[in-house]
This record gives C-alpha cells, sequence and structure tokens, in this order.
C-alpha cells in the first residue's frame, strides 16, 4: 500500500507533534486513517519525515516523526513560468501541472487579452486557492520543496523584472526550443486564452525574450506548459527518456 503524504505549514522536526487543524480533519475524518497507521510528512524545506500516527480524534491528531529522510531533489533547470491568467480550471491545470513538472516560480500574467481581472479579496482567494492547488500536486508527485507562486502580474511589470539565462515566449513561427544551448535558469512566457498580441510578443523581445516553438500545432493555454515544460525538462533538466 502507498504510503500516505502530506504537506504541513509548520516546520517539522523528529519528536510528537500535533497537526494544524485543517490536516487533521482530512486524515481522520476524511481519510479515515487510525492510530498506528504509517504516514510521510513533508513542510517544504526539502526534508521528509516518516512517522505513525498516536492519536486520532474528531478535532486533533498527532502524529510522532522518528526518521527523517532526504527529500526529492529540484530539478537542475530552475523555471520561471509566466502563465497568462484564464478562467477557472484551465488555471487550475497549468498550476497542478507546472508544479508537477518541477516549475521552481510561476507568475499569472495579465495580459490585453485576459478574460480574468482579480482585485483585492478575490484575489486573495484566488491566491490561497493556487497554493493549495501546488501542494496536493506536490503531495501527489513526490515533491518536497513548494514552488513559488506569485501575485497576478502586469506583463510589462514581469518583462521588466524576470532574470534568467534563457527567456523564451511561445509563438507558432519561431525556431524550436532545442535550437537554444543549455540554460541554468529559464523563463517561459504563454499567453492567456486569446493569446499574447503581437505588439507584445514584440514588447517580450525588446526585454531578451526569444520567440520559441512546440510544434506545428496551436496549443490550448493550459495545455501549452505541460509540453513547454516536458521538451525542457528532457532536453536540459531531470525529464530523461
Amino acid at each position: 500500500m502507498r504510503l500516505s503524504r502530506f504537506f504541513i505549514d509548520a516546520p517539522l522536526s523528529l519528536g510528537q507533534h500535533e497537526l494544524p487543524e485543517a490536516q487533521a480533519h482530512y486524515i481522520g475524518r476524511v481519510l479515515r486513517h487510525a492510530v498506528g497507521d504509517a504516514v510521510q510528512l513533508f513542510d517544504g524545506s526539502g526534508q521528509e519525515y516518516l512517522g505513525e500516527l498516536i492519536e486520532v480524534g474528531k478535532k486533533s491528531v498527532r502524529v510522532e516523526l522518528r526518521e527523517a529522510i532526504a527529500g526529492l531533489s529540484e530539478s537542475p533547470l530552475r523555471i520561471h513560468l509566466g502563465q497568462g491568467l484564464s478562467r477557472g480550471e484551465r488555471m487550475d491545470w497549468a498550476i497542478q501541472k507546472a508544479t508537477e513538472l518541477g516549475a521552481a516560480e510561476i507568475t499569472p500574467i495579465v495580459s490585453a487579452r485576459c478574460e480574468v481581472r482579480l482585485k483585492d479579496e478575490r484575489a486573495d482567494k484566488r491566491m490561497a486557492h493556487w497554493r493549495q492547488v501546488a501542494i496536493s500536486a506536490c503531495e501527489q508527485c513526490g515533491r518536497s520543496v513548494l514552488p513559488v507562486i506569485n501575485p497576478p502580474l502586469e506583463l510589462a511589470a514581469w518583462l521588466q523584472q524576470i532574470e534568467a539565462d534563457l527567456k523564451l515566449v511561445l509563438h507558432p513561427v519561431a525556431a524550436p526550443l532545442q535550437s537554444h544551448d543549455k540554460p541554468h535558469s529559464l523563463a517561459f512566457l504563454i499567453g492567456p486564452e486569446g493569446g499574447l498580441s503581437d505588439a507584445e510578443v514584440d514588447q517580450a523581445k525588446d526585454a531578451g525574450f526569444h520567440a520559441a516553438r512546440l510544434g506545428p500545432r496551436v496549443l490550448r493555454t493550459e495545455t501549452a506548459p505541460v509540453v513547454a515544460l516536458s521538451v525542457a525538462q528532457q532536453l536540459w533538466g531531470d525529464l530523461q527518456a
């Protein structure tokens, strides 16, 4: 049976811990774990802990962590994904898959053709939701470090501050990814549902981005990061055939 693995948003160490209420409810009431069940916990530091549930109540769960183990290493290729802000499930999908594929940092990008605008309380709720999407993806895929998810940013502001050895904007008429030399860090710019305008592509090029294509077909905004990160990780990262 696969060992249950959970992210705990608090520093962990060997010994006994009372888990936060949300995780306690999920472990005890939703998954119906019992005393004696083995668990694996991680706190995002890169360290993982093996332990056993020693108390499972309606509102509280205690665990005894007995062994510290090294977590899964991060990819040698640090990827910052600038993902065009899109509607609900499409954005969730992009963040989930980018997390699974090893993106180190994700910034939702607000561009001219975005159909979504987030402000104040609504933006805070979406940020919390996206973080939980990334946490769940890390729990599933084995990552020990959460990706950084930044607040939505206007395209011009993101272009001014992004730093990477290689910066690429996806475009259907351009050189393929493999035409570039191996970088240590990579920034990807992917447009929203309506795509990036020609002016925005030119703006990215002026900021040091190179146009790159993934193949002959135009991909949806939520499909593009899956393909782009997969190809980049296979060429220069840790996704080996």
